[in-house]
């Protein structure tokens, strides 16, 4: 009778650890995350915030992260290994130069150069020639940065020569500078211009004598999420991200 009464215990017993493992054989066959990490130009920064937010609801279980940088630290950071899955970059030539690093590159938009001043403009800055008055403290990107190549070929072909109080490491340290007041006017990107509208005024630099950026996009050789990676870079030519992009001001590739 004793024994009986115990046949439905030890099955029961028996039967826990059962359901375990198969309940552990579905929590394993569940789809994993993909977190991608993209090295992006400084310039880019309030519109891909945007484009990631609406690349992971379109793509449910990936994450993007992004790093903003100038363009030629980014590089740097690719030539040390840093563990990342895209780059995108302000100029052709950054990623021309990291082409073993790469994969194809897109071009998936192109900007323009504008003159932000202080608000109201009160040195009252009217064209590239007024950077060289000695009453300006201007401020531009290093040389080396492409936003900084971008002005210097910008003043070159327009045979002014401007003292810089400082060369600034990307784009939004020299908007930085100016918004702050620490600088009467610096070169920027329109569209970087056009985040800090409520703290500067601009003056237009004519396309005849402006330069194109182009921005390029590619995957990184060293990305251990390779067919992910391929698909974002993809994405940034898709209609949703181009209207991102140009509603931020960015112009067509």
């Amino acid at each position: 009778m004793h024994i009986r009464r115990s046949l439905p215990f030890l099955a029961g017993a028996l039967l826990v650890p059962l359901l375990a493992a198969c309940g552990g054989e579905d929590k394993s066959d569940a789809k994993e995350s993909t977190s991608l990490t993209v090295l992006a130009a400084a310039s880019l920064t309030d519109v891909f915030k945007q484009a990631g937010a609406a690349y992971e609801k379109e793509h449910p279980g990936t994450k993007v992260t992004f790093s903003f940088a100038g363009s030629q630290e980014l590089a740097a950071q690719v030539r040390q290994g840093a563990p990342a899955d895209a780059l995108v970059t302000a100029d052709t030539k950054t990623m021309e130069d990291l082409r073993k690093d790469t994969g194809s590159p897109t071009v998936i938009a192109k900007n323009r150069l504008t003159i932000a001043t202080a608000k109201d403009n009160p040195k009252n800055v009217k064209s590239l020639s007024d950077l060289s008055r000695d009453d300006l403290k201007v401020v531009l990107a290093a040389p080396e940065v492409p936003v900084g190549r971008y002005s210097k070929k910008v003043l070159d072909q327009q045979h002014v020569t401007v003292k810089p109080a400082s060369q600034e490491p990307n784009v939004r340290a020299v908007l930085s500078k100016v918004s702050l007041g620490e600088a009467d006017a610096g070169i920027v990107y329109v569209t970087d211009a056009t985040t800090a509208k409520n703290k500067i005024s601009t003056t237009p630099i004519p396309d005849a004598q402006n330069a194109v950026a182009s921005y390029p996009a590619a995957t990184l050789k060293n990305s251990k999420h390779a067919d992910q990676a391929a698909d974002f870079v993809k994405w940034l030519s898709t209609d949703e991200a181009q209207k991102l992009l140009r509603t931020a001001g960015f112009q067509q590739p």
